[in-house]
Formats: C-alpha cells, sequence, structure tokens
C-alpha cells in the first residue's frame, strides 16, 4: 500500500505564496508520476501540475507561470510552490502518485487566498 500526506496549506492573502509538501510512503517500487490536484467548494476536481517520471513538468493553464512542481526522488516527496495567488486557488490541494496503472492520492490540504 501507498500513503502520500499533504502539509503546507493555509490562509494567504491575494498576491501571496505557499509551498505545499506531499511526502510518499508504502510500497513503491516502480519510477512514477506525481501530480497535484485541487477542488474547490462546490466545483470538480481539477488538474493541477504534473512532475513525470522522465523528469517533465505540465501545468494546468489557469497556474502556468505562477506554480511551480518539484520532486525529491530520494525522499519521494513533491513539492508545489505558489506563487501570486489568487482568490480563486482557493481550493482543496491533492498529491498523487502512480504506480503502474494505479493512482494513489493523499487527503488533502486546504488553500484559502482572501481578497
Amino acid at each position: 500500500q501507498v500513503q502520500l500526506v499533504e502539509s503546507g496549506g493555509g490562509l494567504v492573502q491575494a498576491g501571496g505564496s505557499l509551498r505545499l509538501s506531499c511526502a510518499a510512503s508504502g510500497r513503491i517500487f516502480s519510477i512514477h508520476d506525481m501530480a497535484w490536484h485541487r477542488q474547490a467548494p462546490g466545483k470538480q476536481r481539477e488538474w493541477v501540475a504534473t512532475f513525470t517520471a522522465g523528469g517533465d513538468t505540465n501545468y494546468a493553464d489557469s497556474v502556468k507561470g505562477r506554480f511551480t512542481i518539484s520532486r525529491d526522488n530520494g525522499r519521494n516527496t513533491v513539492y508545489l510552490q505558489m506563487n501570486s495567488l489568487k482568490p480563486e486557488d482557493t481550493a482543496d490541494y491533492y498529491c498523487g502518485l502512480t504506480q503502474g496503472s494505479s493512482w494513489y492520492w493523499g487527503q488533502g490540504t486546504q488553500v484559502t487566498v482572501s481578497s
């Protein structure tokens, strides 16, 4: 089994920054992609960013240029640096890891951006 634990969420004013972390543990055997998704109140969950096993990074248009995903393979940890935050970034943020054909997700960390 794979466990993921997110941290770093909180309340920040618009224009501010936060850095989310996600530590993965458990039966992690293969090279894997790691990603962040988010779900705003009353909205569907949406993809935010991915750091692939090959080292590529991809971002949703809504966060491109403001968010940066990075990872520490030795620690099975992925980060999301969020700058120039906007009220519309308010959401629960979830990190995920893919291993084979399965995705594993954490419980989420809440980010609230006040205007």
